[in-house]
């Protein structure tokens, strides 16, 4: 399945349906009357979140959507059936952006979350409903009204727990093959992640959590250099971002302060998330060079790293239990902030 997070489609509401003109006319009623039917209503067009999707792919190839439109009155005060409703299925964690692609509408950030983006028309009056006794023979209807139409924008934000960054070939995509069930692509060049990869990580029963690999950065990204900053997005809404250092490069400082400088430029809270500082590759360090290079980034980090081998598994169980602890105690502070408060108790 190919990976998309972005797409513009265009939603349309249905018509309303035209009002009937008519009057009864049977054998041997004397005053007939008007009897002419309302229109039915357009269909709606809806959004709703499911689970089991991770990419917009079905939008690649049908980007129009139109609702049903209402069925006209009829005579005998028949009225028309109400047009079909479209519903746009769409990720966990889709946002709906309008044509200018920066406003954002709605954010389908729940499964089963469902929302009525555009309103179907209403349908015409038939010309019964304007007799009376001043004008008992009405010889006009409403027409139905138009249906809303509006092109949006569609931008994936994956819902991960824990989100992995660092320059290509950091072995991002090792790690999370090694602590998930994920099969990323793996290989000895840098940029081997195109696209974002999910992995589930279940320690334990308490200690479950869904970690998200995206392209590696390198500076410029906020300018719009390499892949990574498209994909940012998708930690976004990350408790916790496990940032690694390639331990075999010369200059694991410099790394280290590029992408931090790329995170504070995209913005979005990304410098300010809670952040483990990881020194990966180990296993081809000397005991010297590991010291050396440990103490360097604890200098400039102002934090120790963790030293792990994502390839041998040296140091990652210690560091997922960590990140899980992590991860519980942030969403736990977050539910909290989010339940209502009870409102104090008065007589």
């Amino acid at each position: 399945m190919k990976f998309l997070d972005q797409c513009k489609i265009y939603v349309r509401a249905g018509d309303g349906g035209g009002g009937a003109v008519s009057f009864r006319r049977e054998k041997f009623i004397e005053y007939g009357g008007p009897d002419g039917g309302d229109g039915g209503k357009g269909g709606n067009v809806w959004i709703e979140a499911v689970d089991g999707l991770n990419t917009l792919i079905d939008y690649r190839y049908h980007q129009h959507f139109k609702a049903g439109t209402g069925v006209h009155g009829m005579g005998r005060n028949r009225h028309g059936a109400a047009g079909d409703d479209v519903v746009l299925k769409v990720p966990v964690g889709t946002e709906v952006l309008d044509e200018d692609k920066e406003t954002v509408l709605y954010d389908m950030d729940v499964a089963g979350k469902r929302i009525m983006l555009l309103k179907g028309g209403n349908g015409g009056w038939g010309n019964d409903r304007f007799k009376g006794p001043v004008n008992q023979a009405p010889e006009y209807a409403n027409p139905g009204q138009t249906g809303e139409e509006l092109w949006i924008w569609l931008r994936l934000k994956l819902i991960a727990d824990v989100g992995l960054a660092g320059l290509p070939n950091a072995g991002k995509s090792t790690l999370l093959a090694a602590a998930s069930a994920a099969r990323p692509k793996i290989a000895d060049y840098p940029f081997t992640t195109l696209v974002p990869n999910l992995g589930v990580v279940d320690l334990s029963e308490g200690e479950r959590f869904v970690i998200a690999d995206i392209p590696g950065l390198i500076e410029g990204a906020s300018e719009g250099a390499g892949l990574g900053v498209r994909f940012l997005g998708h930690v976004e809404r990350t408790a916790l971002l496990i940032h690694l250092i390639d331990g075999t490069q010369d200059d694991v400082v410099g790394a280290y302060k590029t992408i931090r400088g790329e995170l504070k430029k995209y913005g979005e809270g990304l410098a300010e998330k809670p952040e483990l500082l990881v020194l990966n590759k180990i296993d081809a360090l000397s005991p010297d060079e590991r010291k050396t290079k440990a103490a360097a980034l604890k200098k400039a980090a102002k934090k120790a790293p963790w030293l792990i081998s994502a390839v041998s598994g040296e140091g990652v169980l210690a560091l997922l239990r960590e990140s899980a602890r992590i991860v519980n105690e942030r969403r736990g502070v977050e539910r909290r902030e989010a339940a209502p408060q009870a409102p104090d108790w008065a007589p």
